[in-house]
């Protein structure tokens, strides 16, 4: 990166040390540093949305809410952070950076890359989703309600991850092969936390299911996805002051 473009950026472990951190009431630490466009009230009720048994699995994360997120260089593991947002620097952010730190995993989420509210809670609610299975696993229950729905060919799925492994994980069947048990795992493992990131954004805004729908695969059926989030909800319950709701639109 030109020396230029480094001017006023800083390192992601010094934005840790000399930035204050928050603790929410259901225990996820977090804090806020920079011009990051989002008030402290509406930062506060996202952090706070994730349920208490959910956050617990969460105790060595820290999450940095900054304007710009970015890598030192091409194949650079350092992250640098830009207390503000120009073009120049949007253009080379990402939409979050993982840093270990001396306390804890360091999450940087660029809020000002993600644009709105409903893209920032999105991009928390994924990165809650996947270390959130990476300490805790994937329930029996779920696995068993997802994998169902694969063998009954219940259409779409809620990412391109879960997409290619369910069918990679089925890609023999009708040959009369084996399950593919890994990519049977990955499908699990990433249509739990894609169930727990929907989850998380059903309790901080309403929302209508095809905001999440991506061209390069067809979204879960309503009903599929209804039934994987009525379970999470039935394992983890909303905090108070937070509610749970599925509503279908009738087609005129």
């Amino acid at each position: 990166m030109a020396e230029g473009v480094q001017n006023g950026l800083v390192k992601a472990a010094q934005v840790a040390q000399e930035t204050a951190t928050r603790r929410a009431s259901n225990g996820i630490t977090y804090a806020s540093f920079g011009d990051n466009s989002i008030e402290g009230v509406d930062l506060e009720r996202m952090v706070q949305v994730v349920p208490s048994a959910i956050a617990a699995a969460l105790a060595k994360k820290a999450y940095y809410f900054v304007p710009l997120a970015l890598s030192e260089g091409r194949g650079s593991e350092s992250t640098l952070i830009a207390p503000a947002y120009t073009t120049e620097l949007g253009d080379q952010a990402i939409c979050h950076r993982n840093v270990t730190l001396d306390h804890a995993e360091g999450v940087f989420i660029s809020t000002r890359l993600l644009g709105d509210r409903f893209a920032l809670a999105f991009e928390f609610f994924i990165n809650v989703g996947h270390a959130f299975v990476d300490v805790a696993g994937v329930p029996e229950s779920f696995e068993q309600l997802a994998w169902s729905q694969a063998l009954s060919e219940v259409r779409g799925e809620t990412s391109q991850d879960a997409w290619e492994s369910r069918n990679q994980s089925l890609a023999g069947r009708s040959e009369g092969k084996p399950v593919d048990e890994r990519a049977k795992s990955a499908f699990l493992a990433s249509a739990f936390s894609d169930a727990v990131a929907i989850y998380l954004l059903s309790l901080s805004l309403d929302f209508d299911y095809t905001e999440l729908r991506e061209r390069e695969y067809p979204l879960l059926t309503p009903q599929g996805l209804a039934d994987r989030l009525r379970l999470v909800a039935r394992l983890f319950p909303p905090n108070a002051g937070y509610e749970f709701a599925i509503r279908y639109r009738r087609r005129a």
